[in-house]
């Protein structure tokens, strides 16, 4: 997950990811050009963090995951 320091919406995704069972990798995009760079490169388009990664497919942001979540097709996205 692509995030920023102080992003309520990055809390929350990752907040509901954990309560799932699933360690979440955060990359601070606003602590490092590179990863910043990466986030351009993987998603040219994006504006807004988080952009959350799914066995490396991207999903969105935190409206997307929860969106997923209550259609109840995350969870078969992350046991994928």
């Amino acid at each position: 997950m692509f995030s920023k320091a102080y992003c309520p919406y990055c809390v929350k995704a990752k907040l509901l990811l954990e309560q799932l069972g699933q360690q979440v990798i955060e990359h601070k995009i606003d602590e490092s050009d590179a990863l910043f760079d990466d986030l351009r490169t993987r998603l040219p388009h994006a504006r807004t963090v988080p952009q959350i990664f799914i066995n490396d497919t991207p999903i969105g942001g935190c409206d997307e995951l929860y969106a997923l979540h209550e259609k109840g097709e995350l969870e078969a996205l992350l046991q994928a």
